[in-house]
Order: C-alpha cells, then structure tokens, then sequence
C-alpha cells in the first residue's frame, strides 16, 4: 500500500531517512508529521546486534520519534545495499543524515556524491561540532554541547556549580533547525529547480539558544552568570513557595510591577526607593524577594494565580509532568495524542505544538516495526517478489 500522509502540508515530499539516536530522529519526525513520505532506513535486525541506539523500539522515547514514517532495513556496507540507497536517492527530494562526517564520503553517499544525478535534492547532514573545523572528527553528545555552547554555565543555583538542563536541549533544537533549513531549501528550489547542502550541529544550535545571554556578551561584553530561578533582567521574576505547592511570578515593567503591589497589599513598595526602579530592585533582589515571599507564603498557588492573571499580572503554577497534561489548556490544545501500534495497541505520544487551518497535522501511523516497509518500499522501486527474497537471502536487507 502507498505511504499514508500525516497532512497535505509537504505530502508531495520523499525524504530518505538515514538518521539515529535522536537530532536526526527529531528532524524527521517534523517532516513526517507534516505529510511527507518519510522512509526509515536501518541497518538488517541482525547487524544491530541488540545495540540499538536510541532504546528500545518499544520504548516511549522511540515511540514518540518515529511515527508516521515507513521503515526498511538496508545493509550500506553491502555494495548492492549501497546501490539501493543510490537509486532511491535519484528520485527523492530530501536525504537526512547525523553521520559522523566523514562516513558519508567512505560510503560515497555525500552530497556533491548524490546531487550528480539528481540536482534538485535537498541533503540535510546534523552533526555535533560541524562538518569541518578542528572538531568535525569528535562524537557528539547533547550533554557536551550543552557544556560548550554556554547553557551549563547559567543554569542552576550561584555557587552550585554547572547544571544542565532536564532535557536534551541541543539535539531537540538542532534538529529542529535542521528540518527549518530543509523547508527552506524546499522553497528556494521552486524558484532555481536546483537542491542544496543544509548543515547544522548540536554546537551551533546551542550557542544559538543562549540568544539574549549571548548578545550580552557579544555586543557588550557582559558574561552571564547562574541564577537560579531569579530572571537575569526582569525584577522580581522568580520561584515562590505558596501555601501548598510553588509558583512562578514574572514581573516586568513598572505598570506590572505597580499592579503586582497592588495585588499583594503592598502598594507601598513602588514608593520605597529601594524598589522603585528597575537597577534599584535588581541591586536589592534578595531583600525584595523575602519579602515577597512572606506574603505568597499565605495562600494556596491557586489563590495567587487566580488573582495575578485577573489582575494582568503573569504567573502559573509549577507542575510535575503528570500535572502538566491535566490542565485544562493543555487538554484544550491536544498536546496529547492517540495512535493504534499493531504490537503495543493504542499509545498516547506527544503532539506538533503547531497549528495550520487548512492542512493539520495528524497521527496517521505508528512507529514502524523492523523493516515493516521492505517488500512495499523495494517493490516500487520495480523489484520483484523474487528479487527481494534474494536480497534478505544475501542479507543485504
């Protein structure tokens, strides 16, 4: 049977996914749930030899990365393998790949390699440090860029230590970025008919998310530092421990900030000079915050919110992840999906946080099994039935 499309939005799209563990992964599953015809390549169950990167197939963190894609098992150190890919690639639109980047060239599957006998196709490579430079050979690892690219060094407590942070900041966000350059590339080929190299690292993405702490050094030379849970400019913007649970407050901007006295009781504090101004809260933020706190410390955080949000002053209470998706915004958005796996039944994985009208993104298909798509994929590319029982035979699938 053809590919199912997850949305119309890039259904007319064939993307070859050579990808794993979890940059590549999270770049595809952005072009998979948004319709194009995604086709996992693996290597043959039996090479894996148990060791699969990523976890296992079972597993949540699988599950949430490869669905609505088609999957086959090819084995590239095979010259007939190789041969396979390279027919594939002459009629797809997009290859992705988080090789090291060297191994693309030993395997002749590069992009200048590729782009001989198909112009037009957009070859998108995710990588930890960049294709060249004095790093290009080194692994790459989220946590090691999270410690290179700076987010280590602002996260967490003064004095503490560097932290890093509870999820995989720099491969989510290169690959990310990674399918943004790829739909880029995507619209600059309708106007010059011709594809391109796109190429980013877990390196470049997470000095790229450091945004306004980075421009602090940039432009004036100002090295951010921990802080904790206090916001570095935007005064008091912080954690509060309410009667039964914490909350988050940010207060930004005099008119907030006179709203939030107001809210609290205290509508003398924009009037003490030492918290009238934005540098004379920032330079007494402790003494600020205490007694901030001695006030929310009084009622519930349901209290508090309810109050601030009706007085326009942002706050939200600060769940654990199970309270996360019982809220009733959250629950509104369909940020939690349901989809049938043949093997594990109906499973409830995590939605596109993005909305279009006409072309919507669904859960049309589960993460596929192991070479699930085999036969289907190779008999369009004109193999008889006997064909491929020869290439499984051979173990070249």
């Amino acid at each position: 049977m053809p590919a199912i499309h997850a949305s119309d939005a890039l259904s007319r799209f064939t993307v070859l996914d050579l990808t794993r563990v979890r940059s590549g992964p999270t770049c595809v599953r952005q072009l998979a749930d948004w319709g194009a015809n995604v086709i996992k390549i693996e290597l043959p169950e039996a090479m894996e030899a148990g060791n699969q990167l990523g976890g296992a197939r079972e597993g949540s963190d699988f599950q949430n990365l490869h669905r609505n894609k088609r999957a086959m098992t090819l084995n590239l150190k095979d010259p007939e393998g190789l041969a396979i890919l390279k027919k594939m690639a002459k009629n797809a639109d997009v290859i992705v790949e988080n090789f090291r980047p060297d191994v693309k060239q030993r395997l002749g599957i590069d992009y200048e390699t590729l782009a001989k006998e198909n112009p037009g196709l957009v070859y998108a490579s995710i990588s930890g440090f960049g294709q060249d430079g004095p790093y290009a050979k080194r692994p790459g690892f989220d946590q090691i860029a999270q410690g290179m690219g700076g987010l280590m060094s602002i996260t967490g407590a003064p004095g503490e230590g560097p932290m890093r942070v509870g999820i995989p900041v720099a491969d989510l966000t290169a690959g990310i970025f990674a399918s943004q350059g790829i739909m880029l590339a995507l619209l600059e080929r309708e106007a010059s008919g011709k594809g391109q190299w796109v190429h980013t690292s877990l390196l470049q993405a997470q000095i790229f998310m450091l945004d306004f702490q980075a421009s602090r050094w940039t432009m004036s030379g100002e090295v951010a530092k921990q802080a904790g849970n206090n916001h570095p400019t935007s005064i008091p913007t912080g954690v509060f421990k309410t009667s039964d649970g914490y909350m988050n407050i940010a207060v930004s901007g005099e008119k907030i900030w006179t709203r939030f006295c107001e809210s609290i009781g205290r509508s003398d504090l924009p009037e003490n000079p030492d918290y009238g101004t934005a540098p004379k809260r920032s330079e007494n933020r402790d003494t600020l915050n205490a007694i901030i706190q001695d006030v929310i410390l009084t009622e519930t955080t349901k209290h508090w919110v309810d109050l601030f949000n009706k007085e326009g002053v942002p706050a939200g209470p600060i769940y654990n992840i199970d309270q996360t998706f019982a809220d009733p915004q959250v629950k509104h958005l369909g940020m939690q999906k349901t989809v049938h796996s043949n093997d594990l039944g109906d499973i409830d994985l995590v939605a596109q946080p993005i909305t279009l009208s006409r072309t919507p993104s669904k859960f049309v298909a589960a993460p596929p099994a192991y070479g699930e798509h085999t036969d289907e994929i190779l008999g369009e590319l004109g193999m008889s039935a006997d064909e491929i029982k020869t290439l499984r035979d051979k173990q070249v699938i």
